[in-house]
């Protein structure tokens, strides 16, 4: 595999990911799923130096250029994974390790045949869970409105989720994607839940809000 100063290895036989030489105790870890070209993950790691991310992507050409510009930029607090979001969060992140996750636009896979495709399904909310620390967050975005409302209800049919408020990025952390959309007057819909230490009590499902965010 190619490697370049800001790849974590990782042994794809053992499926572990050491993050012990990159995070303190008390420091803010933040998981970037399919970071694409960097612009999320470099200007926010660059206004927030005390967090540590992490920005994964399966395609390495992304992770290479992501790479030049963090050095260029100066910026040491990202380290970067060669590896799709499943295998991440699924296999390679440690229990409780990660404070905040970023999925930023992921492929909404429209076509009925291509649902499993999805990143969003029960057994990744069996994942997000068990890497999530207690109280840590998932923010999501999507310009796709039927996607949007599945997020929706995988999140609020799960007792160890409750709804957190959304995040919408800065002007200067909005992804490609993102700026893309907003130029051709397209709504984001964003929506942020948060991992409880203890699933709430009750089996009936909790109402989800939806966060919808219009832009013209």
């Amino acid at each position: 595999m190619e490697q370049f100063p800001l790849l974590l290895p990782f042994d794809r036989t053992l499926h572990t990911l050491d993050l012990s030489a990159f995070t303190e105790p008390r420091r803010t870890v933040c998981v970037d799923l399919g970071c694409g070209k960097g612009r999320f993950l470099l200007n926010h790691a660059a206004r927030h130096p005390d967090e540590f991310l992490i920005g994964a992507d399966r395609l390495i050409h992304r992770l290479a250029k992501i790479d030049a510009k963090a050095r260029k930029m100066g910026i040491q607090n990202v380290r970067l994974v060669h590896a799709d979001a499943g295998l991440l969060v699924g296999c390679l992140l440690p229990d409780r390790s990660v404070d905040v996750f970023f999925v930023f636009f992921p492929d909404p896979w429209p076509k009925r045949r291509h649902h499993k495709r999805r990143l969003f399904s029960p057994p990744m909310l069996d994942a997000f869970h068990r890497t999530l620390k207690p109280c840590g967050t998932i923010h999501i975005a999507t310009d796709h409105a039927d996607y949007h409302k599945v997020i929706l209800t995988l999140f609020s049919a799960d007792r160890r989720f409750a709804p957190a408020p959304p995040c919408e990025p800065p002007d200067e952390e909005k992804t490609d994607f993102e700026l893309i959309f907003l130029a051709k007057g397209k709504r984001i819909y964003r929506c942020s839940f948060a991992s409880l230490a203890e699933p709430a009590s009750g089996n009936e499902s909790r109402p989800a809000t939806a966060n919808p965010v219009s832009m013209a």
